[in-house]
């Protein structure tokens, strides 16, 4: 059993790590969505403001993007960060061996990179918090709705900041700050500085999909504010289909650094970058 979970977590990691398999999980879905188009819209009724349920992020990319195309414009401070950010994707991909993508030392995914990425989040709604429970890293993820103001000098930045949020007629939008600015925007190496805010706005369309736009305001690292693609979360209706046929809600899918890495380093990472181990 061991060695099958450890194998299962050396391909989780690969699919994350090695950058060939970046061009096939691009444009849709990838090992997230199983290869699945998107479903046609429903006509079903619903609640628009009700997102309660596990959701699957399966439109637009996994990288931030601009909505209208085009680079973000960096500050030079942000450029010089840009650059030394070495990913294992994209135009400026390097062997996961020789980068430093965070992620390969099993960091967690923070703001915004982990409402990019395609795997199933179970959206949970109380009278007071929105909870966000991530199945990629088992993230809980708390959105205070009573009201209360984001801190303005937090003493401890955090993987996943502060957030709070509010309803805008059937968009819920989501404010955070004060996160830990080690992580980066997305898998292309886009950084973000102490100073950042970020808001996601969440809009149910119909019965099984929800559009989300995330802008990053970030002074410190970028001349304008920078505003993602639409990216398109679809309800998982049968949940054991995905999981299993006798068990229902979200797989454990976590980033083990003990023994697991440490394999995967040895055997894939290393030797993709020229290491070789004796």
């Amino acid at each position: 059993m061991r060695n099958l979970l450890m194998r299962f977590s050396l391909v989780l990691l690969s699919l994350i790590l090695l950058p060939s398999f970046a061009s096939a999980q691009r444009g849709g879905a990838g090992f997230g969505g199983r290869g699945r188009p998107p479903a046609a819209p429903s006509a079903e009724p619903f609640d628009p403001h009700d997102f309660n349920g596990i959701w699957w992020r399966t439109g637009g990319t996994r990288e931030f993007n601009t909505q209208k195309g085009g680079e973000p414009q960096l500050t030079a401070e942000g450029k010089k960060r840009f650059d030394a950010n070495k990913p294992g994707y994209g135009p400026r991909a390097v062997p996961p061996a020789l980068g430093n993508d965070p992620l390969g030392d099993c960091n967690p995914d923070g703001l915004p990179r982990i409402v990019m990425f395609n795997r199933p989040v179970e959206f949970i709604q109380q009278p007071k918090r929105l909870i966000q429970f991530f199945q990629y890293h088992r993230v809980l993820r708390e959105v205070w709705m009573d009201g209360r103001k984001l801190p303005e000098n937090p003493d401890t930045p955090r993987w996943y900041g502060y957030s709070v949020g509010h309803w805008e007629g059937d968009t819920l939008v989501i404010d955070s700050y004060g996160l830990d600015d080690r992580q980066w925007l997305d898998n292309l190496g886009y950084p973000y500085s102490d100073q950042m805010r970020l808001q996601e706005r969440y809009r149910r369309t119909d019965h099984d999909h929800i559009e989300m736009v995330v802008t990053v305001t970030d002074p410190k690292y970028y001349a304008k504010p920078w505003v993602s693609q639409t990216k398109t979360w679809q309800l998982l209706k049968n949940p054991s289909e995905y999981s299993s046929p006798d068990w229902e809600g979200l797989i454990e899918e976590l980033c083990a650094p003990i023994d697991e890495v440490d394999q995967f380093n040895k055997r894939i990472r290393n030797p993709a970058g020229g290491v070789i181990e004796k």
